[in-house]
């Protein structure tokens, strides 16, 4: 019997899991390790709360998760509860599937101003994720800027352009939704450093923009290269770059305008006690295809700035760490002997959530390679040992439903549910 743990319940996770299940059949046991009591990752902290399709992906997961021979166990730290060194003497397989949850530093002065806020803090904040339950972003202003060109900066203005009835039928928890049916944003101003070309936003995101009541997406016809040039570009950036030309000759008088701000870099962020503006610098690229500024500067208002430019994955104790990358110290998944890494712990946050799928059945061709039976470790029962010793209190995946259930009962009209934002509310809701 092969034992293998796996840290994180998130897509990557889920996936491996799935993959070694049909790798090995009935002669593993595999668990999967969460700290939070709660499974499926940036599926519930992370995607908006508006792509309620995006998040059916779970009840894929939710098949893994109720097998024979799968375990979930959430509420239960590594590096904290139990160490990594332990898990080893435990399992003939350890794979880290933890994710990038941490937010890349914006890296200019000011960027420590009250009112700058990181968008893994803030996609958490109205996702209901417990680490940032308590976050008090000033949603209140009128200016607010977003720094990126992906998917998650349009998530972050979208959210916050949207009217409460477009949120009908989300599960944007109650907290954000109080907060944001009182703001009063006139301008959400999204900041690429590049230009129109060079975006990472897909179009059926940027297709939203289009359909908001209250909120008009706006581009400068003069940072758009001449149409020709569209015909070099992959399809998919193509279909995006046509719908930010739409966006350019749009005359649409709403009361909120989504900013298209191209060729476009903050240097830093002004304010007495709290951010009041992002001072940025005009870009141009170079024939190397290298962003250098143009020595213009100006100034745009903003009460928020969210910094959408990317993540890391938190270091562990006793694992190889490669802080340039962000990502654990991996050659194609393997970190050290029945150690691997999968999905962003692996690759770093590249990807979409599918990514994850392939990369977790190579990751079990791996395992499967280096370890041809199993050890004779003990695998859960040992686990189950050490934490009880130490008085850690596991979930299960049957008091996940309980809890499910629960945020389902105290949904409110139309929601699909209410999230608990706090441990101690999900804990809570097992009885």
């Amino acid at each position: 019997m092969r034992h293998i743990a796996i840290i994180g319940s998130g897509p990557a996770g889920y996936y491996t899991a799935e993959a070694c299940q049909k790798a090995f059949g009935s002669d593993c046991r595999i668990d999967i390790l969460d700290r939070l009591p709660v499974p499926y990752g940036l599926i519930r902290t992370g995607v908006a709360p508006d792509h309620q399709s995006i998040k059916g992906v779970a009840r894929r997961y939710e098949a893994v998760a109720l097998s024979d021979t799968v375990r979930f166990v959430g509420n239960v730290s590594v590096g904290d509860d139990v160490a990594i060194a332990e898990l080893l003497d435990l399992y003939d397989a350890v794979v880290l599937a933890t994710g990038a949850p941490a937010d890349k530093p914006l890296g200019v002065p000011g960027d420590d101003l009250p009112g700058v806020i990181g968008s893994a803090a803030f996609v958490g904040w109205y996702n209901g994720h417990p680490d940032f339950a308590q976050l008090d972003p000033p949603v209140h202003g009128l200016d607010a800027v977003v720094v990126g060109a992906g998917n998650v900066a349009l998530d972050v203005a979208r959210i916050l352009a949207k009217t409460e009835a477009e949120f009908g039928g989300s599960d944007i928890v109650g907290h954000a939704l109080d907060r944001l049916r009182a703001a009063e944003h006139a301008t959400v101003t999204l900041l690429a450093r590049r230009g129109p070309h060079q975006i990472a936003m897909t179009p059926k995101e940027l297709g939203e923009l289009a359909h908001l009541t209250r909120a008009v997406p706006l581009v400068d016809p003069a940072d758009l290269p001449p149409i020709a040039a569209d015909a070099e570009l992959e399809p998919g950036l193509c279909k995006s770059v046509a719908y930010l030309r739409d966006f350019a000759a749009v005359h649409d008088d709403k009361p909120v305008r989504i900013v298209f701000d191209f060729f476009a870099r903050p240097v830093r962020i002004e304010g007495d006690a709290s951010a009041e503006r992002v001072i940025v610098a005009r870009t141009r690229i170079d024939p190397t295809g290298r962003v250098v500024d143009t020595g213009e500067e100006y100034a745009i208002p903003a009460t928020l700035v969210v910094s959408c430019i990317g993540y890391r994955t938190p270091p562990i104790a006793g694992v190889p760490y490669d802080d340039a990358l962000g990502r654990f110290a991996n050659v194609d998944g393997r970190i050290a002997p029945g150690l691997y890494a999968v999905g962003w712990a692996r690759r770093g946050p590249t990807g979409t959530i599918g990514t994850n799928r392939p990369d977790g059945f190579a990751i079990a061709e791996l395992i499967a390679a280096d370890i041809a039976a199993g050890s004779g470790k003990p695998g859960r029962a040992g686990l189950d040992a050490l934490l009880d010793q130490r008085g850690v209190d596991i979930v299960t995946f049957r008091d996940w439903q309980k809890i499910e259930a629960a945020e389902i009962t105290r949904a409110r009209t139309g929601a699909p549910r209410e999230k608990f934002a706090t441990i101690a509310e999900m804990l809570a809701a097992r009885a």
